[in-house]
């Protein structure tokens, strides 16, 4: 966002819309609810006239942007098109919102130690079993925390210590492959499975750990928060002086190229796709459905690659969800702060799976596994939730 007031800036963005309306088919909530405010269009129209205060900005008029999934379908098919995304940012970061936002809950998200020691906790004490039936008695159904605790039974099993990755045998270059928060501190495997595949593809692997990208931070309106965490990815990466910078979460991407400005910033997989034509699969006689996010979809613009990838696998049958790009319902902080509209999106992809399931899902942002791998297990449908990656890495070919 520019220096100039925000609220300009956003009358400014907001004008560039000429309201075709060519968003709405693809936009998530508005199919959910069909009323023009809960679509892109309306949403500009009230974010405008909010900024140049022809309308004050009551709780009613604010929720309405507040439930926006931010999953950017609209700016990929926007003929304009319209920076709807750093709109939305631009909105939530100038004005409040509808109503308390979880901070303390989402700042813990953004904090792997924390995220480490609660997954350790909830394991150890079997909290899945018996804290969930607990929460769904005690608490309302709109509680962060009741929504909270239904992800626990979806989560990851205890990760293991890194694994060696070998070093590329004729070296092509050196990239940074960043971790991020929560799927850093949970899915230590997808992150060696991403090392291992750049390595065989012939590419030195150089790792940043242990920080944000400030996506949820940005998202959620923490303008400040978001800078902060932006500044530390930024000096983290300059210290390896290097010029490209890979993740294996979609989620981030669209922050690190905003932390990241002068850098090369890519999913992983659209890389492998480029650049990994060594790597050999071994042939593997089974049945998947992939699920691609949202910002994998409209943000990396990688589902072509991913899809490139896995057909590269002999004898892997692959059933793509029909999507287009839009939101699952996870969204970062969404499934936390609006649980129940979050489930009825997991619930429109729930109804595009193929009859009769197989038994694996794969998708590559951690958000969609937890939230996705949550609705199966209640819902009775036993499906393996895996990162693409996963995949790719147990197939490789020695």
């Amino acid at each position: 966002m520019s220096a100039r007031d925000p609220c300009e800036h956003i009358v400014e963005l907001a004008d560039a819309c000429v309201k075709c309306g060519l968003c709405l088919p693809y936009c998530p909530t508005y199919a959910l609810d069909r009323v023009e405010t809960e679509s892109p269009r309306g949403r500009i129209a009230l974010a405008r006239h909010v900024a140049d205060a022809s309308l004050a900005p009551d709780a009613g008029l604010r929720a309405h942007l507040d439930h926006c999934l931010g999953c950017l379908a609209c700016e990929r098919v926007c003929p304009v098109p319209v920076h709807y995304g750093e709109l939305l940012t631009a909105y939530r970061a100038a004005l409040p919102p509808a109503s308390p936002r979880p901070r303390r809950m989402l700042r813990l998200l953004t904090r792997p130690g924390w995220v480490r020691f609660g997954a350790a906790l909830a394991r150890g004490s079997g909290a899945a079993h018996w804290l969930t039936p607990l929460a769904r008695r005690a608490l309302p159904r709109d509680s962060a925390l009741r929504a909270a605790i239904s992800l626990l039974p979806a989560l990851p099993a205890a990760r293991s210590a890194r694994t060696s990755v070998p070093a590329p045998v004729n070296a092509h270059g050196k990239v940074a492959l960043f971790g991020g928060c929560v799927q850093g501190a949970l899915e230590r495997e997808v992150q060696d499975a991403a090392a291992r595949l750049l390595s065989a593809a012939g590419f030195e692997v150089a790792r940043i750990e242990g920080l944000c990208c400030g996506a949820l931070a940005a998202h959620t309106g923490d303008s400040a928060a978001a800078a902060t965490k932006g500044r530390r990815v930024r000096a983290a990466f300059e210290e390896r002086g290097l010029d490209t910078v890979l993740t294996a979460t979609p989620g981030c991407l669209g922050t690190l190229r905003e932390d990241l400005p002068d850098a090369q910033v890519e999913d992983a997989m659209a890389f492998l796709d480029r650049h990994g034509e060594a790597l050999e699969f071994r042939p593997l006689d089974r049945k998947a459905v992939l699920h691609l996010p949202c910002t994998q979809v409209n943000v990396a613009r990688a589902d072509g690659a991913v899809r490139r990838l896995l057909a590269r696998i002999p004898g892997l049958e692959l059933d793509v969800l029909p999507t287009r790009g839009m939101c699952c319902g996870a969204a970062g902080s969404y499934m936390l702060e609006f649980p129940e509209r979050a489930v009825a999106q997991r619930q429109r992809v729930f109804e595009s799976l193929p009859d009769p399931l197989p038994g694996l899902l794969l998708t590559a942002n951690i958000g969609c596994r937890l939230h996705l791998g949550a609705g199966l297990r209640e819902r009775g449908t036993p499906m393996e939730v895996q990162h693409p990656l996963m995949l790719l890495a147990q197939q490789l070919q020695p």
